[in-house]
């Protein structure tokens, strides 16, 4: 539920300490960016996360390491994402927090943290966190 977010960030996170490539899987309204606000919350981010829709990527200044938030709903080419630079983001040794990662797949890492978030019912969510190999 909304009340246990902070936990699941902070949970999610100590899990897996080493890497810097999470991708959020879900449908429209899952809470992919409500998380990964917990997330940038937990590792002190400086700004308020919200969703790049528009922009594509945010970047946020946390305590430890710079937080690069992509939303690539609205992208229709895959290359449009090569045209913003992400390989230069992903290659930064940051936080990458990747909503919509589908859409770019032919792009991600050979190794990130999947984070998947399903819809048990209006007020509660279900999250599994793996890390995977393409």
């Amino acid at each position: 539920t909304l009340n246990q977010i902070s936990d699941i960030a902070q949970n999610i996170i100590s899990e897996f300490p080493k890497e810097r490539f999470f991708c959020f899987f879900g449908s429209m309204g899952a809470g992919k960016t409500t998380l990964i606000q917990a997330i940038c919350n937990y590792l002190e981010s400086e700004d308020e996360a919200s969703s790049p829709t528009f922009s594509i990527v945010h970047r946020y200044i946390g305590k430890d390491h710079d937080i690069f938030h992509f939303d690539f709903y609205r992208i229709e080419d895959p290359y449009e994402a090569i045209n913003i630079g992400i390989e230069e983001y992903f290659n930064s040794g940051e936080y990458c927090f990747i909503e919509w990662p589908e859409r770019i797949e032919k792009f991600l890492p050979e190794t990130f943290v999947k984070v998947e978030i399903g819809i048990l019912d209006e007020n509660r969510r279900i999250i599994k966190a793996k890390k995977v190999t393409n």
